[in-house]
């Protein structure tokens, strides 16, 4: 590299840190992450996970996995006995109660995510107040979302600063 090229690069390398700075400070969040993570949406899916149909299609999945586990014991002691007619039975008959548990796994992953989301768009807009403060008081010239970085330091990071600002709000009943 010729000497005037290497000094250009320093200089940049030089100035960058200071024009970065003379900008405010970048930082980035998750705010799916902060809104979940606080107190009242904490509490929000505990009591989801507690109402009656939910814990009935918990209880069928747990149920459906102890049959499937007895089923592929059962197979599996008795396999060397069996007839080959015997054996399609079995086999159709544990692939059926996979698939039945797989519908129930599906089913309760699916209520799930609904209720998570439901818990995000309720706290959104507070979310989004405390944000704006944040990036008021520290200063903050780029907020990046968390996800669409490939790396950033912890140092970075404001998400547990809204979980906490969030948390410090009064409940609204």
């Amino acid at each position: 590299m010729k000497p005037f090229n290497k000094f250009l690069v320093s200089a940049a390398l030089l100035v960058l840190p200071t024009l970065a700075m003379a900008q405010g400070k970048i930082a980035v969040v998750n705010l799916e992450e902060a809104i979940l993570q606080t107190d009242l949406a904490q509490q929000r899916l505990a009591e989801f996970e507690k109402n009656e149909d939910f814990t009935s299609d918990k209880n069928e999945f747990e149920s459906l996995r102890e049959e499937l586990d007895k089923l592929v014991q059962d197979f599996q002691r008795d396999q060397a006995a069996m007839s080959e007619d015997q054996m399609v039975a079995a086999r159709q008959k544990v692939s059926s109660k996979n698939s039945d548990l797989e519908y129930v796994a599906k089913k309760l992953q699916t209520l799930q995510q609904q209720n998570a989301q439901r818990v995000f768009q309720e706290l959104a807009p507070k979310a989004r107040e405390v944000l704006r403060d944040i990036i008021t008081t520290e200063q903050i010239g780029l907020l990046l979302q968390q996800q669409g970085v490939i790396h950033a330091d912890l140092g970075y990071s404001i998400t547990a600063k809204v979980t906490d600002k969030l948390n410090q709000l009064p409940a609204e009943e």
